[in-house]
């Protein structure tokens, strides 16, 4: 990634860093989340230059290294920044600054018509880095998709995770919409069901049933324990 000045490797690298085309999916972490040592325990194993690309991170780079140094800091700071935030949100701070971002629509919208623009969140396949890219859960469908724009297929899956998404779910079961995977599309020849559509409709929806019955069951066993 290319930098044209002093000032874009030295000064506010986080503004710089949000502010480029791609990079819209992460939050912005805070000043003590960063600060904290407890919180980078680990990822100086994890990540080249570790301290250079902290420190750029931080606004305290004083080094004065020829460009190719500095462009290979510039990444090790990027990836520093992925994993740190794959830490933060899951913190109650990271956890609100991503609802907001999810309330605004900032990172998409379900492509399935039948859920009718519902927001998604970012997610990772995996918690490993360089594995997979980023893709964007929809909870109405429960579904999960490749972001509709391309540039997104460059983030890391890893700087968001497997457990953000579900564990800002549990936290904020409000937002989660009444009913899931209720509505289906069913192909019609003349306004006839087709017959194997039909039967794997029918099934699905017993087991649904059997489903939601274990888990009424469930919840009053943990209602009133016995």
């Amino acid at each position: 990634m290319d930098c044209s000045s002093e000032s874009d490797y030295t000064k506010f690298w986080i503004d710089w860093f949000l502010a480029t085309p791609g990079n819209d999916f992460f939050c912005e972490i805070d000043d003590e989340f960063l600060s904290d040592r407890f919180n980078m325990t680990g990822l100086n194993s994890e990540v080249q230059y570790y301290q250079y690309a902290m420190d750029l991170v931080m606004d305290s780079f004083e080094y004065d290294f020829d460009e190719q140094m500095r462009e290979q800091i510039e990444r090790s700071a990027i990836h520093l920044y992925g994993l740190i935030h794959a830490r933060y949100i899951l913190t109650q701070r990271g956890l609100q600054k991503m609802l907001d971002k999810y309330k605004n629509g900032d990172f998409g919208y379900c492509p399935r018509t039948l859920c009718e623009g519902h927001p998604v969140l970012p997610v990772g396949l995996t918690d490993v880095p360089h594995t997979d890219s980023v893709k964007v859960f929809c909870i109405k469908c429960e579904d999960i998709y490749n972001p509709a724009v391309s540039r997104y297929n460059a983030l890391d899956g890893a700087y968001f995770g497997t457990s953000f998404a579900f564990l800002l779910f549990q936290a904020y079961p409000h937002v989660i919409p009444n009913k899931l995977n209720v509505d289906r599309f069913v192909p019609t020849i003349f306004g006839f069901k087709v017959h194997e559509y039909a039967r794997i409709e029918r099934w699905q929806g017993r087991r649904r049933n059997e489903l939601l019955a274990r888990l009424e069951e469930y919840e009053d066993e943990e209602r009133n324990p016995k």
